[in-house]
């Protein structure tokens, strides 16, 4: 059976949609990731987009949900991905367990450095994801 991923953020418009792209993507036949926002944006930020695109991964179409949608859902872990996720959901009473990522939000940094911020943060995330997926297959 797939392990169950949540990956959480404040406005689900960035890192935890590429979380859950490259969790799918790469790992999807072993986990099912979803990702939602405390505060959803209600938009998919268009370097999150764009960044995803340049390894192969499309999320053009990814909806910015709202965390509610998934509060009666069991999940093997969840990710926050943001200090203020983790404040605002500091428990989830269907995880097994919660881990916390401290990620900068990419979209802060300035315009002309902010492609490159996405593409780091997307980077981070992948490099995160993998050793998390080898963690859960190891339970």
């Amino acid at each position: 059976m797939k392990k169950r991923i949540l990956f959480l953020c404040t406005g689900n418009a960035a890192r935890s949609q590429m979380a859950e792209g490259l969790a799918n993507a790469f790992h999807g036949e072993v986990v099912e990731a979803v990702s939602a926002g405390s505060h959803p944006a209600g938009w998919v930020h268009p370097n999150a987009i764009r960044a995803m695109a340049e390894i192969g991964i499309d999320i053009h179409d990814a909806e910015s949900k709202s965390a509610d949608r998934f509060e009666n859902e069991a999940f093997d872990v969840v990710v926050t991905v943001c200090d203020s996720a983790a404040r605002a959901c500091p428990s989830w009473p269907n995880a097994k367990r919660i881990a916390h990522w401290p990620i900068e939000d990419p979209s802060w940094a300035p315009e002309g450095e902010q492609f490159a911020r996405f593409v780091e943060t997307r980077d981070d995330l992948e490099k995160r994801i993998d050793a998390l997926v080898a963690e859960l297959a190891g339970e």
